[in-house]
């Protein structure tokens, strides 16, 4: 008795998501008779289900003609209606599972910026970063891409007034070195820091911009025992794709 009312529910599932598509791809009302013949739905069955879509507002009914209803927008709800981390968060997860390495997003605080949402590599060597930690953009290769997107009149006022403390021996404090970098990092795309806030880890990342407008950056985090040449250049392709992405283009 279960198989058989599972074989119920499947098959009533199945028959709603098809007239949703019939109804959609036709791109004119259709009338309930069309729709039984087209998709071989027994009428005693078809009329339940167009009574529940009517009902919960995925179709519109008028006269013997149904049409797309408004709800169908939930579905589909726009790119801004739904949280950034949110939106992210698939994405950091497909390019740290390809590199097998530890991928955040952050976005800017003044001169500082917060992971907003990360995917932790699961090696037993890897670097993690507390979620909601601000952190400074002049020591972190996404904060360095953040600098680099920013208009002349941004850089120059986070340049008055940062303190850019060093928190290694690497780390790069003195503007004049910091904008000829970040005037490197523009033409490129990728920025790199070589443990200047970490010892041991290296960090790519990439500027994201969307609509036009910049919304944070995302970022590797490669221990310097496991960094190559060619990991390093398949990070920066994969963040580069991955910006792209979450950008529309």
């Amino acid at each position: 008795m279960e198989a058989k009312a599972e074989s119920s529910s499947v098959k009533s599932a199945t028959r709603t998501l098809d007239i949703l598509e019939y109804v959609v791809s036709s791109g004119r009302p259709v009338s309930a008779a069309e729709i039984a013949l087209s998709l071989a739905i027994p009428v005693s069955s078809l009329s339940y289900l167009l009574g529940t879509l009517v009902e919960r507002g995925y179709l519109l009914r008028s006269g013997r003609l149904h049409s797309p209803g408004p709800a169908l927008a939930r579905l589909n709800p726009a790119p801004e209606a739904i949280p950034l981390k949110d939106r992210v968060y698939p994405v950091l997860r497909s390019v740290s599972r390809q590199l097998n390495e530890t991928v955040s997003f952050f976005v800017r605080h003044g001169e500082n910026m917060e992971a907003i949402a990360g995917e932790v590599a699961p090696q037993a060597l890897r670097y993690t970063i507390e979620v909601g930690r601000l952190v400074p953009l002049h020591a972190f290769a996404a904060g360095k891409a953040i600098l680099a997107a920013l208009d002349p009149q941004e850089l120059d006022a986070y340049f008055a007034a940062a303190s850019r403390a060093a928190f290694t021996p690497q780390t790069r404090t003195a503007e004049a070195e910091l904008r000829r970098e970040l005037a490197q990092i523009a033409q490129t795309g990728i920025a790199r820091t070589a443990e200047e806030f970490t010892p041991g880890i290296i960090g790519i990342g990439h500027a994201v911009h969307v609509g036009g407008s910049l919304v944070g950056a995302i970022s590797a985090a490669i221990p310097v025992a496991r960094a190559t040449p060619e990991l390093e250049q398949r990070a920066a392709v994969l963040l580069t794709q991955a910006a792209q992405a979450l950008g529309g283009e």
